[in-house]
């Protein structure tokens, strides 16, 4: 069987990546520019910033991606993009450098839903791991628990109501004076404190999420309390936070029989998070997969490794694609 070669196009947020993936498992190389010093100093990403700078960088990544795989474009069979979710104009970057790609190489192109392809970073991780599994894709713009029936085809079970899991951990961290990107700089801090602020925990009846009060309160409890441990707030935040995570996880795990759970996103390179998780996969005796940190964060290693298994079956892009920046997971 003749290997399949795919080059991954990444630029939905602040990270302009180009990979070179074989056979949707093997990375050849996964080339990452990062605009986070960049961003750092307003505190956050600025869409226009972040979408300059993808223009700048993108065809000087393609050529370092391309020189350190020892490949040339002729090697390629297809070329996959992120076309949504994310910041439209960062998309458009990618899209349509993807799009110029497919028509001059006369390749296939291939759209990938940005939110499948940090599920795939698991499967570059773990080459055993095959569908059906469950995975919790948690990051800055998204908290879903999501079916994995197969390869393309996905079951949300539930998602978040208001905040996505990694905006609130951004939102809090901006507030107790941690610089972004806020996540990292929480969970290093919440290692010195001790999780014994009570802070509100927030379930429905289904399998949604919800962190906006949870975000307020450690707001207002920061406001009204100025010398109050912030080592012992992070604690308390990661560990509400998390609990969150692992009661709807319990509940759909029982609800569907599944024996194989992943984690997907920014998020999921939380120590703390991984460290809940797998005694939960102890506890339940299930297998609880996890990304390496690098394919957690944004690129385009994923991408290639879902636009893979996209390209297989037959799910090919017309030249007409174009940035959809609210894409939900299963929509072509």
């Amino acid at each position: 069987m003749k290997d399949i070669m795919i080059l991954g196009i990444e630029s939905s947020c602040d990270e302009t990546s180009v990979a070179i993936v074989k056979n949707g498992r093997q990375v050849l190389t996964n080339t990452i520019n990062t605009q986070i010093e960049i961003h750092k100093q307003f505190g956050g990403v600025v869409p226009e910033i972040a979408s300059r700078k993808h223009i700048e960088n993108i065809s000087n990544v393609t050529k370092i991606a391309l020189k350190d795989a020892n490949i040339s474009f002729k090697d390629i069979d297809a070329v996959a993009c992120t076309y949504g979710p994310g910041l439209v104009g960062a998309l458009l970057v990618g899209v349509g450098y993807a799009k110029a790609l497919s028509y001059a190489l006369d390749k296939p192109l291939v759209g990938v839903n940005h939110i499948e392809g940090h599920i795939a970073g698991n499967y570059i991780t773990f080459p055993e791991l095959e569908p059906p599994f469950l995975c919790l894709v948690i990051s800055g713009g998204h908290t879903h628990l999501i079916y994995i029936r197969d390869y393309t085809e996905f079951e949300i079970l539930g998602k978040t109501r208001d905040d996505a899991i990694g905006e609130a951990y951004d939102k809090v961290a901006r507030v107790i004076g941690l610089e972004y990107p806020g996540g990292p700089k929480i969970d290093k801090l919440a290692k010195d404190g001790k999780a014994e602020i009570t802070l509100p925990e927030t379930y429905f009846d289904n399998l949604d999420f919800s962190f906006s009060g949870i975000k307020t309160a450690v707001l207002n409890l920061n406001h009204k309390q100025p010398d109050i441990n912030k080592a012992d707030l992070c604690a308390s935040f990661e560990k509400a936070t998390t609990d969150m995570l692992i009661n709807n996880t319990q509940k759909a795990v029982k609800a569907i029989k599944v024996n194989k759970i992943a984690l997907a996103g920014g998020v999921s390179a939380n120590s703390y998070i991984r460290q809940r998780f797998k005694k939960l996969g102890e506890e339940m005796n299930i297998r609880v997969y996890y990304p390496e940190i690098k394919l957690c964060t944004d690129n385009a290693a994923m991408i290639a490794s879902a636009g893979y298994y996209n390209f297989i079956k037959g799910k090919i892009s017309g030249l007409d694609l174009n940035a959809v920046p609210n894409l939900k997971i299963g929509e072509n």
